[in-house]
């Protein structure tokens, strides 16, 4: 992986529906990062819009097609236009997630974990080589939330260790994901932290989720829980990491203000100043 990545900071997933806010408070953001699909096969004025945010922060395109984990070739076209991208707004990596979306006849729709064995871990990790050659920057490959928790040959973080064993790639750690599947399926976090090359973690994702019934589910709708911020602690504490990135997806606050102070606080974690931050917990009395 390489090693002279930049310290991006503390950045916001770019939708639209945020565009005034961001650009109102462009000095309070440290970076943007984009939905690789909402801009690849875009019309000119939404390549237009890239190109202006691209002006005034560093882009970080986060792909959710690239479908790493599918058997066969990869999409031609789909890397080629995602290589256009990545060079189009000079970014310093990309992202997508390591997991499969399609088949060769189905687009599932859903991000769809893959069989934990070393047979596919080795085959993820041979695409994602050929992906990161043909695009020409450092590709992130993201864990995802499972909530089925079939039994495996290899733990997720046994399966993760494989995969970025046998390729250059990089690890987006979304701890919001890492939060929910321990919940779920009952294991402890800090154990997984432990248990992954931490070295190889670039970037967070930090994000809100909610309950259904006996299950916690990755909504991207509500405000970083306690359990998410502490495990950003944790990992910080145990390795740099050169970003991190709140997601909000839907449901957004009428306030921008309480995703720049998420923003804010996550800074402060990752240049190791937390300290002098209260914790939501101390602002709103959340355990």
């Amino acid at each position: 992986m390489d090693t002279d990545l930049p310290e991006l900071g503390s950045g916001l997933g770019y939708r639209a529906q945020l565009d005034e806010a961001i650009a109102a408070h462009a000095d309070r953001i440290d970076w943007l990062e984009v939905i690789s699909e909402h801009f690849m096969f875009a019309p000119p004025e939404r390549r237009e819009k890239l190109r202006s945010l691209a002006e005034r922060f560093p882009i970080v395109p986060h792909g959710i097609e690239l479908s790493v984990g599918s058997p066969g070739p990869l999409d031609a076209d789909y890397v080629d236009a995602l290589a256009t991208l990545v060079a189009e707004v000079d970014a310093p990596w990309f992202s997508d997630h390591l997991c499969f979306t399609r088949t060769d006849e189905v687009a599932l729709s859903t991000l769809v974990p893959l069989p934990r064995t070393l047979q596919v871990a080795r085959a993820v990790a041979r695409k994602a080589r050929q992906v990161q050659r043909a695009v020409g920057a450092p590709l992130l490959l993201e864990n995802i939330t499972d909530y089925l928790g079939m039994a495996a040959p290899l733990t997720e973080a046994q399966f993760i260790c494989e995969v970025l064993e046998h390729c250059e790639c990089g690890l987006l750690l979304d701890l919001a994901n890492l939060d929910i599947n321990a919940r779920n399926h009952a294991f402890d976090p800090v154990e997984f932290l432990e248990n992954i090359p931490l070295e190889r973690v670039v970037q967070v994702h930090l994000a809100g989720g909610i309950e259904d019934g006996p299950l916690a589910i990755d909504s991207h709708s509500t405000p970083v829980p306690p359990g998410v911020w502490a495990l950003l602690r944790e990992l910080r504490a145990r390795a740099p990491v050169r970003a991190s990135l709140l997601e909000r997806d839907q449901d957004f606050p009428d306030d921008f203000g309480t995703l720049l102070a998420d923003i804010n606080r996550a800074r402060a974690v990752l240049t190791g100043q937390s300290h002098a931050l209260p914790g939501r917990e101390a602002l709103d009395g959340s355990a």
